[in-house]
């Protein structure tokens, strides 16, 4: 158990309230994973966590929620619940504080996430958590198209778990997903990402594609190329294959990432100037979509006399000496030929060979 969440929760109910680690904590501690997720509930009030923790409390109060940190934890504290209204199928804008743990629970997706901890470090399981897990299986927390249109994150968070813990999604939560995947269109591009960055991540991306199409929802989701998509060890690869550059939020590095892999797709990679152009990273991934031997791409990399052109075993100095000019624009055009000649081993990247061949070329 970790300490510092058992701390938390003992201050919480020495100041007279009841508090428990619920969620992905005590799943992952159930199942022997690793967690870093630490969400509690109380019936403590923000206003009362913020008396009780002071200055340790973000300022940052929602739907009942603050954020506490702690010797750089952070705790995510949630008042019990339940939510009255959503809006735009997404998020809580009513809700109505309770005294009653099982009522908050009820309020939550699946039931895997329902499990609770308390400050003895005992495991709580009102909803039957813990069947579900031991039979590797996702419910939802009641009815499964209620909760699925409340929030249609909770479709791609399914999804998800299940291609992450290897599960199976319940027949139930399997026809809500289908019956309101339209709902996604309206989903933010960001969640979207978001979610389906650590499917495609995921060691069983091949199960989360899978499941991608088997509901149905690529075209929601705006996956043009899924059907021909080839599972790689890069995100990045993945991305490049579904035609969304335009739709999905990439930062300036990831278009251009995937711009180069595109480019590259459709082209010679163990060609000596493609690969000294694109560089290893891009030339591997596009190795392995096109199933092509990494280590083959790998040794005719390494094999380059340059990999930059700050390689070039010759300076700017050395050159104007030798043709006894002045810097000037000349230089560029005699780097560029360099460079060309490097990177096709047509002259050796050796700096008395470079002086002669310069001496031979420029000289008047």
């Amino acid at each position: 158990m970790n300490e510092k969440a058992l701390k938390v929760l003992k201050k919480i109910n020495s100041s007279g309230f009841i508090s428990y680690l619920v969620g992905g904590y005590p799943r992952d501690f159930y199942m022997g994973r690793e967690s870093v997720d630490f969400d509690i509930c109380t019936n403590a009030t923000p206003q009362q966590l913020k008396n009780i923790f002071g200055n340790s409390i973000l300022p940052n109060e929602k739907y009942g929620s603050v954020t506490l940190v702690v010797s750089n934890t952070r705790f995510e504290i949630t008042t019990f619940r339940r939510d009255i209204k959503y809006l735009n199928n997404r998020k809580p804008i009513e809700i109505e504080y309770v005294d009653n743990l099982l009522e908050d629970l009820k309020r939550r997706d699946f039931t895997m996430n329902t499990m609770c901890i308390d400050s003895s470090s005992n495991l709580i399981d009102l909803l039957n958590g813990k069947e579900d897990i031991n039979n590797k299986i996702i419910k939802t927390v009641g009815d499964a198209y209620l909760k699925i249109s409340e929030d249609s994150l909770r479709i791609l968070r399914a999804i998800r778990f299940a291609t992450v813990l290897n599960f199976k999604l319940d027949k139930d939560l399997t026809d809500a997903i289908k019956k309101n995947k339209s709902l996604l269109k309206t989903l933010s591009y960001f969640r979207k990402k978001e979610e389906l960055d650590k499917i495609f991540s995921s060691s069983n991306v091949i199960y989360g594609i899978k499941l991608i199409k088997d509901l149905g929802i690529s075209s929601e989701l705006e996956l043009e190329n899924i059907d021909k998509l080839v599972p790689t060890t890069y995100l990045i690869g993945i991305w490049a294959q579904l035609g969304c550059i335009d739709k999905y939020n990439f930062n300036n590095t990831e278009k251009d990432t995937i711009l180069k892999i595109n480019e590259l797709m459709n082209k010679d990679i163990l060609d000596y100037n493609n690969l000294y152009n694109y560089g290893l990273y891009i030339s591997t991934i596009v190795a392995e979509i096109k199933n092509i031997d990494k280590k083959k791409v790998n040794e005719r990399y390494n094999s380059l006399y340059i990999h930059n052109k700050t390689d070039i075993n010759i300076n700017a100095i050395e050159i104007c000496n030798i043709l006894n000019k002045k810097q000037g624009k000349f230089l560029k055009d005699i780097f560029n030929d360099l460079e060309y000649k490097l990177v096709n081993k047509e002259l050796e990247n050796d700096n008395d060979k470079l002086k002669k061949y310069i001496k031979e070329k420029y000289s008047n």
